[in-house]
């Protein structure tokens, strides 16, 4: 494809600003990082006068991990380094259990997804993917918004990486909002960029490979209880309520919350779009393939991570044409892979120490589980793992209850699919934007405005919990899961 005719799609994953930059200065960052460091000593001082010293430095060690990620005052994968070298220093865990991450599918998937990611940008084909968009907008607001995040949707099924489609798809979106006079100040704006970051967002935790949490989830759960997660069965559990019912509800309360009028211009297909390149038609098989595979994997049980991987390599092969020469040390977020593999060790550490079952022992008496009430135990479950999603972020909830889950699960009398799953309701369903790196990211790339970012936040939690969490435990009931 020729350069000159295409958008100027910045690079997946690349100049992204940080979160911390964003904060009072360097200054205050130290003084946070001091009371993190602090809090983090101070429960272990505390939990080592009353269980063992492994335990202790584990629980420290994940009070410190979790709440460096959490405040954002560094990047995510300098805490996750930090995590290696203390926990193999302090010897609290086998370097098996300290570096599972690595050698989980999920860390692979991601790194195929990232790759993927590059070669739609590479190849052309995110502007072709602009050129559809432009199609699916119509002539009236409620088709925009309703096109938007119907888009942002579907290039979840294709593109395994939350952050990469909300770097591809808001400078598409903005400039498609200016050329329909929606000014930077409009609702129409607003509305637009809400629709893309949280429709590739919200409803995209119902899909196994699209967003960080779920992945970091599939992978301890194999990882830690050799249970595996496939993705017809993740879909099946969760799309029909969590994903197509959320991105449903999505559009109403865009539509209501901001309000306007229709497009003043209608965007046209541009007219100097070539066909389709070579490349693209390898790459639109290579994806085309990813999916079929990764909907049939109950058939073949070939894990989606090695799926991704094999697209990824075939993408980096120098004769395929997919990437640039220079991808694998200029295009790839290496931080990114680093910080899955942190979490998901962080997650073995602390199934390894034991430090997971006395949590297990302190929750079950406050919980008040019983066999009897599966229900309840589903809402305890969801009430818990949204109260980590609170204080910690969304990928904070699979570190936390995952290496737990066998316990909960006798607990509960639950099956443990079931207690998984219940995780997922919980990191689904976001409170605050800082929970998700990726609202972040989308309201630095997008200009959102906080308020409206939190506004929106605070109606879909509301709505979540309320109404979407109820209808999604009939569906699993129908389903035997309850």
């Amino acid at each position: 494809m020729n350069e000159q005719s295409r958008l100027p799609l910045p690079r997946p994953f690349a100049g992204l600003p940080g979160v911390a930059s964003q904060g009072a200065g360097q200054a205050g960052n130290i003084l946070k990082s001091i009371g993190v460091v602090a809090i983090a000593g101070a429960v272990g001082a505390v939990t080592g006068l009353l269980l063992p010293a492994e335990m202790a430095i584990a629980a420290a060690l994940a009070v410190f991990c979790i709440g460096m990620w959490a405040t954002a005052l560094v990047p995510e994968y300098w805490t996750a380094l930090m995590f290696f070298l203390i926990a193999m220093l302090s010897g609290i865990a086998p370097a098996q259990a300290v570096f599972s991450g690595f050698h989980s599918s999920t860390f692979w998937l991601l790194f195929g997804g990232i790759i993927l990611g590059v070669s739609i940008r590479y190849t052309g084909l995110g502007q072709r993917m602009a050129a559809m968009l432009v199609g699916m907008l119509g002539t009236r607001y409620v088709t925009v918004i309703a096109g938007v995040t119907g888009f942002s949707l579907a290039l979840a099924f294709v593109m395994p990486s939350s952050i990469g489609r909300i770097v591809l798809l808001l400078p598409i979106v903005i400039a498609l909002a200016d050329h329909m006079g929606y000014g930077k100040e409009s609702n129409g704006r607003t509305g637009m960029i809400l629709a893309a970051a949280f429709g590739t967002c919200l409803p995209a935790f119902t899909i196994l490979p699209a967003n960080a949490p779920n992945m970091i989830l599939a992978g301890m759960a194999e990882t830690l209880h050799g249970a595996r997660i496939s993705y017809w069965s993740y879909l099946t559990i969760h799309f029909p309520v969590l994903g197509l019912l959320k991105a449903g509800v999505l559009v109403v309360l865009i539509l209501k919350m901001f309000p306007d009028g229709d497009p003043q211009r209608q965007p046209e297909v541009p007219a100097d779009l070539p066909g389709m390149s070579p490349a693209e038609r390898r790459l639109t098989m290579v994806l085309g393939l990813c999916l079929a595979l990764w909907l049939t994997d109950t058939l073949h049980h070939i894990s989606p991570g090695w799926i991704a991987l094999a697209a990824g390599l075939y993408c980096l092969w120098p004769g395929s044409g997919l990437t640039s020469k220079k991808c694998i040390n200029e295009d790839v977020n290496y931080g990114s892979l680093f910080f899955v593999a942190g979490i998901l060790g962080l997650g073995a550490v602390l199934s390894s120490t034991g430090l997971g079952e006395v949590v297990v022992e302190r929750l079950s008496g406050v919980a008040g589980f019983r066999a009897d009430r599966p229900f309840w135990n589903v809402a305890m479950l969801t009430g818990i793992a949204t109260l980590v999603a609170m204080i910690t972020n969304l990928p904070g909830v699979p570190a936390v209850m995952t290496p737990v889950a066998e316990n909960l699960s006798a607990l509960t009398g639950l099956p443990l699919t079931t207690v998984l799953m219940t995780q997922v309701l919980a990191f689904s369903n976001v409170f605050l934007p800082y929970q998700a790196p990726p609202l972040i990211t989308a309201m630095q790339l997008g200009d959102l405005p906080t308020g409206a970012v939190v506004r929106l936040c605070l109606v879909m939690f509301a709505i979540g919990a309320l109404v979407l969490m109820p209808l999604d435990l009939l569906w699993w009931y129908a389903l035997g899961m309850v």
